[in-house]
């Protein structure tokens, strides 16, 4: 009886000592992320439909999105719960950076929450207004930004700026300089994730392979041994983000299954701000905000397309660089159908994602 109870004591011990291990953690969050979002997700896309909170369509873009008009949005609320209980189920709740990028992805999606019910349930079609947004976007990301530069302060290779490819180059930043650079790292990479969001499946794919490019980024640099080998940073407690990493793929894996085209749902503002958010929180901490611009190219494009476009178009006194802002719209414009655009912009992504992963081992 004592040897029963003796090899019984030894197998829990043994499969305890298993789920320590972050890549099977990681792994599992993935997979219960993405069972959460495909058995929630019709329960979701119902009810918004009952409450008719579906989406409003521009009438000057592409005449082919009058047909969109209605579908449900505020989809991007299902991608946050499945992440949000992912996380607390597999992640070491006891590890700050996992409270840090699951805050700071709530607290965006909240932004994008409220904007989204003024758009479509009180029918105001400025939503919050951009100066609200902006503002509380700048309360959050400078939240975020002050509280990584005093843990910065105690982790010197935190204050370094890394340029990928070069093995000794780092650009030391310095405490005001760290947050300055974390503060337009959040912001910027949360708006442009929204801004890409446009079309059928556009914003959530490059999203779910830059999240996961973040978390093999996030394991090495949480790993003495191989950050050493490869010439990385090593950050004491980094690796745990690979966990909200997989959660992250997996809800929007998940997501993309009723987003795919024709969309069944759209994610809306409150899911575009907060994995922009969160994508450039995980960046900064494992500190590589260069490869972050370099995988998120399509982001990039996309962001800059506005710019240029309005830019330009004040300079001009009304002429445009391109038939329409953002970039996805142009070449629709240009003739090139829906599902092209998105399935070019995800291949173009996943190349970028591959390049900026190479520098793991290029240097």
């Amino acid at each position: 009886m004592l040897l029963e109870l003796a090899q019984m004591l030894a197998k829990d011990v043994r499969l305890f000592n298993v789920f320590q291990y972050i890549t099977l953690r990681s792994v599992l969050a993935c997979l219960t992320a993405l069972a959460i979002s495909l058995i929630l997700g019709p329960y979701v896309i119902r009810k918004l439909t009952a409450y008719k909170i579906g989406q409003a369509v521009r009438d000057d873009g592409p005449k082919s999105h009058l047909t969109k008009s209605g579908t449900p949005t505020m989809g991007g609320a299902l991608i946050l719960v499945s992440i949000a209980i992912t996380t607390l189920l597999w992640g070491d709740l006891g590890n700050r950076f996992v409270w840090v990028v699951l805050l700071v992805t709530l607290a965006f999606g909240a932004i994008g929450w409220i904007d989204d019910y003024r758009k479509v349930v009180q029918r105001n079609p400025k939503g919050l207004s951009a100066k609200a947004k902006f503002f509380w976007q700048s309360v959050f990301g400078l939240a975020a930004a002050g509280y990584l530069g005093w843990i910065a302060q105690g982790v010197p290779a935190m204050n370094d700026l890394i340029v990928p490819f070069f093995k000794f180059i780092a650009y030391p930043l310095g405490t005001a300089g760290f947050i300055v650079l974390t503060y337009f790292v959040i912001v910027g990479t949360s708006n442009a994730v929204n801004l890409t969001d446009g079309l059928d499946g556009l914003a959530i794919m490059p999203t779910v392979m830059v999240g996961g490019a973040l978390g093999i980024f996030a394991y090495v640099a949480g790993h003495a041994v191989f950050s050493k080998y490869l010439g990385l940073p090593y950050i004491a407690g980094a690796g745990e983000l690979a966990v909200f990493c997989g959660a992250l793929v997996g809800a929007g894996l998940g997501f993309l299954w009723f987003n795919a085209y024709p969309a069944e749902v759209f994610m809306g503002d409150v899911g575009a701000l907060a994995l922009g958010a969160a994508l450039g929180s995980i960046a900064v901490i494992v500190r590589q905000e260069i490869v972050l611009f370099i995988m998120g190219g399509v982001f990039v494009a996309e962001t800059l397309s506005v710019m240029i476009q309005v830019l330009y178009f004040k300079w001009t006194g009304g002429k445009r660089i391109f038939r329409m802002a953002p970039l996805h719209h142009h070449y629709e414009l240009e003739g090139w159908k829906e599902s092209q655009v998105v399935v070019r912009f995800w291949i173009i992504t996943m190349m970028l994602v591959l390049f900026g992963l190479s520098t793991l081992k290029l240097r």
